[in-house]
């Protein structure tokens, strides 16, 4: 009869209240035990406070600036050399592998250099015109902005001068603010200022440690702006192909092959084409040679050079230049001119100038670490992301006070220099030198120099920038993520290197922004004779608890742009279990009873998402279900204490794991039904 009264008792009161009863028992239990069996969710109320910002801040400056600090002077006093060296060869890593350099490595570096130069010089040339430069100022930007990263940077294979994509933008951007037709000197001195502003903006990234910024620009972005842009280039070289003399400013695709079909009913002289078509044949057989046989990388390497001789050679010996062929004509000799006095900082479009400079210095920086790490991972060494963003803005800035455009790693001219064998930087300042040499000696004879030469050697380099094998692998892996290739690469074509690179970003933000708006609610079940639990969808073969509920929020934050949808989507759930049970006429006491939120996902909190998990905690308490939190970080966890969310909930409803919180119901639940 006393067993029968005890039933009956614990019938009577509401479901949570017995659940409420049995869990405390149970806890009460474990407080009157000895230390040692203490619970571990015991632990995790008891944490202490976790560190104020202002603590982080002083973390961080006495872990990365003073300890350095005093790391560099233990090994100062350790080396018996001087502070200032010390400082030094941490801006300047030449100063470190400098002195183990050898002499076999200078004998690599030199033939490496050597070719290098072989192919920099017409590809400078080429992309000055693209950049609406005169020829020179891409033989100045072949000299300075190298031997200043090869003292700085860290890569040992990256190959630094000008490049078709920065080019292109440049060409197609500063147009918009000055005609390089109308006024060639204004337009050079806003390419100079766009200059100082991307080295600009690569320093302080390097020096505030800025380097995500470049992150937003995706690979998929990337692949697509680089595809978008080769198309356009090479449209564009058609000018130079066909020696057309009215040919349009504008870089999307619609304007370009109209401007072509319109230039072509004007006369036009087909020697220009059939020299260019003919030494394009001429590299792109030597890039297949090359590509067969790597020992013969020399070939495409040399070829680009030897077009150029061949082509001024047959030029000048006939006198092609008077029946119509266009010729390069005066290249100014000499070395660098200093540019101090054309930077433009009181132009009334400095604002305009800045954000090209921005676009151009990220642009550039994506470029060249990618294709630095690619050869790094090869050779097995680290690149220090901040050191290259610190050497590329340098080299930049030291480039617009000399005549120069911006200057990055090109992948082309990288992989010829680690196709032949180079060592170190030295094989920069190799290229550099001969470059020097070059503008010297060989200007006065590329005057006869065809412009549909130049054009032919820009179009050879372009299949490089068009990764058909990326996008195919992007389209497999990621159906968003080639969204965002395809959107930078139809915006490039058919609008502008602007537009193109802006709905990149856009949809990339926004696909970021939906996941953080609309996370997943995820079911878990526990997997068969294991402490693991999964989602159900991805293991359908995990346990459900009967009378549970357990959800985990796959979201770092739950905050005011996702805590109302996180807890409609957590109701929802709970009223998906209740309808299944009426289905299955699932008595109350023997249905859901208990919801747990696994929170392990959860790396912060604010006001919104406290107020949120205490409307959940409400609403589930007026539906006789007790809300369970497991696994709350530990920021997570002194937010809720803050908000005296943990009395509200009561702390025997926070658990460490979601394991020992379905345990602890399970033992409850059958206590319970002995009792009965």
């Amino acid at each position: 009869m006393k067993s029968l009264a005890l039933c009956h008792t614990l019938r009577k009161p509401t479901k949570i209240t017995k659940m409420g009863i049995e869990l405390q028992n149970h806890q009460n239990h474990h407080e009157e035990a000895s230390p040692a069996e203490e619970p571990i969710s015991r632990w995790l109320i008891n944490t202490p406070e976790p560190p104020s910002m202002w603590q982080e801040l002083v973390g961080y400056i006495r872990t990365n600036v003073l300890a350095k600090k005093k790391h560099r002077r233990n090994n100062t006093k350790n080396s018996s050399s001087n502070p200032v060296y010390s400082c030094l060869k941490s801006v300047f890593p030449i100063l470190s592998w400098g002195r183990q350099y050898k002499l076999n490595f200078f004998k690599k570096d030199l033939m490496a250099g050597l070719t290098l130069a072989s192919l920099c010089i017409p590809q400078s040339i080429g992309y000055a015109n693209l950049a609406g430069l005169d020829p020179e100022y891409g033989l100045y930007t072949s000299v300075v902005p190298p031997l200043i990263y090869s003292t700085m940077g860290t890569s040992r294979e990256l190959a630094i001068g000008p490049v078709a994509v920065v080019s292109l933008l440049l060409s197609s951007m500063v147009r918009d603010i000055q005609d390089p037709v109308t006024d060639p000197i204004a337009y050079r001195k806003i390419v100079f200022t766009v200059t100082f502003f991307a080295g600009a903006f690569q320093a302080i990234f390097g020096l505030f440690r800025l380097g995500f910024l470049v992150d937003f620009l995706s690979h998929a972005a990337l692949v697509g702006f680089m595809a978008g842009a080769a198309i356009v280039i090479g449209l564009q070289q058609l000018k130079g192909l066909f020696g057309l003399s009215h040919f349009t400013n504008k870089t999307d695709v619609v304007s370009v092959v109209s401007s072509v079909f319109h230039s072509l009913h004007h006369p036009w002289q087909p020697l220009n084409f059939v020299i260019g078509s003919s030494f394009l044949i001429f590299i792109l057989l030597a890039r297949f040679i090359g590509k067969r046989n790597k020992k013969l990388f020399w070939i495409p390497a040399m070829a680009p050079l030897v077009s150029v001789v061949l082509a001024t050679l047959i030029v000048y010996l006939t006198n092609a230049e008077t029946r119509g062929v266009k010729i390069v004509k005066h290249i100014k000799p000499g070395f660098n001119q200093l540019s101090v006095n054309q930077l433009q900082f009181n132009s009334p479009h400095l604002g305009q100038i800045a954000k090209i400079g921005l676009i151009s210095a990220i642009i550039a920086l994506t470029e060249a670490i990618a294709v630095g790490r690619s050869f790094a991972t090869i050779k097995g060494y680290r690149l220090d992301g901040n050191k290259e963003m610190m050497a590329m803005g340098f080299m930049n800035i030291a480039g617009s006070l000399s005549s120069c455009y911006v200057a990055t790693g090109s992948f082309s001219r990288t992989a010829v220099n680690f196709s032949a064998g180079c060592e170190t930087v030295v094989s920069n300042i190799v290229m550099a030198i001969t470059v020097m040499i070059s503008l010297e000696v060989l200007t006065r004879f590329l005057y006869f120099t065809p412009t549909a030469i130049l054009a032919s050697i820009i179009l050879s380099a372009l299949p490089g920038l068009i990764d058909v094998s990326s996008a195919l692998h992007i389209w497999k892996l990621d159906k968003l993520d080639f969204l965002v290739l395809i959107a930078a690469f139809f915006g490039v074509l058919f609008a502008s290197v602007e537009i193109g690179l802006l709905l990149a970003v856009g949809i990339s933000f926004a696909r970021i922004m939906l996941s953080s708006i609309r996370p997943n609610i995820e079911a878990l079940g526990r997997l068969s004779k294991t402490d693991i639990f999964g989602d159900i969808n991805q293991y359908p073969m995990a346990n459900k608890t009967p009378g549970l509920l357990t959800l985990r929020i796959s979201s770092p934050l739950l905050c005011f742009a996702n805590a109302n949808f996180i807890r409609d989507r957590i109701l929802n759930s709970v009223q998906e279990v209740e309808e299944e049970e009426n289905e299955q006429e699932i008595t109350k006491e023997n249905g859901l009873q208990v919801v747990i939120l696994d929170m392990s996902c959860v790396m912060g909190v604010d006001t919104s998402g406290v107020v949120a998990l205490e409307e959940l905690h409400q609403e589930l308490a007026s539906n006789d279900i007790r809300l369970v939190i497991a696994s709350p970080r530990w920021r997570v966890l002194h937010k809720l204490k803050r908000a005296k969310l943990d009395e509200k909930l009561k702390s025997e409803n926070i658990f460490m794991t979601v394991g020992e919180a379905v345990d602890i119901y399970v033992r409850a639940r059958s206590t319970s039904h002995d009792l009965c």
